[in-house]
């Protein structure tokens, strides 16, 4: 899988502020109407001694059978620092993209989309380096107010910020947290909302990225693609 755009990750705070307001004019908010054939999950784990694991897990769309797992270690290159995750996790997730033997027709990451106070969320970052569609599955929630959405799945409400819809907040499973999806490139929101449900077998976080998160933990052995 290759990252069709570049830009430098040595950046301070200021200038990774200035990059998401540069780029987020270029995500695109709309579906290609496309049935994926499968779908990716990203996410990473930072260890102790500020280590990170980057993982990439491929999943057939819609039986959610695993086809290849890609994970990659390395040193974050940038701090933690509220509203800029992308800057600290996308250079280990694109590394680890890049070895992907399969190409992913979505993806869905553990983070932000639109949903985010400049609407350029790690998802949406993502989205447009590699110019695939990709959608922000958050567990929390980091700007804009909601109703609660009611106990059973598939409840959701919108997710509001100064007047703007930028996400849905979306109960996956009873008794469970809500999870708060936004778009994060060529995907609008509806599509996103129902993409992510197809994807849950039972759990609060659909496979794509529940599978990443194993295997970002070490939880997940590598795979190779089958067949």
């Amino acid at each position: 899988m290759q990252v069709k755009i570049v830009h430098n990750w040595q950046v301070t705070a200021a200038e990774a502020r200035g990059i998401q307001e540069e780029l987020t004019g270029r995500v695109v908010r709309l579906s290609d109407g496309m049935m994926p054939c499968n779908v990716a999950g990203v996410d990473v784990s930072v260890k102790r001694f500020g280590k990170a694991r980057a993982a990439v897990v491929v999943l057939s769309y819609p039986q959610m059978e695993l086809i290849e797992i890609q994970v990659i270690e390395g040193d974050p290159p940038f701090p933690y620092v509220p509203g800029l995750l992308s800057f600290r996790e996308a250079p280990l997730i694109l590394a680890a993209c890049e070895r992907l033997r399969s190409t992913p027709d979505l993806i869905m990451v553990d983070g932000q989309g639109i949903a985010h106070p400049r609407r350029f969320g790690i998802a949406a970052h993502l989205g447009l380096l590699l110019d695939t569609p990709t959608i922000g599955c958050a567990k929390s929630r980091l700007c804009g107010v909601s109703d609660m959405p009611g106990e059973s799945p598939p409840s959701s409400c919108n997710l509001v910020d100064n007047g703007e819809v930028i996400g849905a907040v979306v109960r996956t499973k009873t008794g469970s947290q809500p999870l708060y999806i936004s778009i994060g490139h060529k995907i609008n929101l509806s599509t996103a909302v129902a993409r992510v449900l197809a994807c849950c077998r039972g759990y609060r976080l659909p496979e794509p990225t529940r599978l990443a998160h194993l295997a970002a933990g070490g939880n997940l052995g590598q795979r190779p693609i089958f067949g």
